[in-house]
């Protein structure tokens, strides 16, 4: 979570300070974000595929599956156009804050199946 948040807290202060061109900028801030996310999202299918969590019922687990898998789908895209673009791209807030507030939850529950 610490990395997702300080990405972002990176990304915003670069937009509201930075003199990088922008093309760099969304290369230097949003690139690893991206990747950022497209690794706890894996995590978190991974979990949530293999996983009978027994402190979940079968139906909040699954929708919880479903979101994750819909987040995969959202980024894939918005990474294939940020690449299709050579990086020309940025992406709206308003789409990375329920991916981190998802990613968020789904580091809770990894941290509950952990304690057992």
């Amino acid at each position: 979570m610490l990395i997702l948040v300080r990405n972002l807290e990176i990304y915003l202060s670069f937009m509201q300070n930075s003199n990088l061109p922008g093309t760099e900028l969304l290369k230097t801030v949003l690139e690893p974000l991206l990747e950022d996310f497209d690794y706890w999202f894996g995590q978190s299918y991974q979990m949530l595929e293999t996983e009978q969590l027994s402190f979940m019922s079968n139906q909040e687990q699954y929708d919880l599956l479903l979101r994750v898998k819909k987040a995969q789908a959202e980024l894939n895209s918005v990474k294939m156009l940020f690449m299709a673009t050579d990086r020309q791209v940025g992406i709206n807030m308003a789409t990375l804050i329920p991916w981190h507030q998802l990613v968020a939850e789904c580091w809770s529950v990894a941290r509950r199946l952990r304690q057992g």
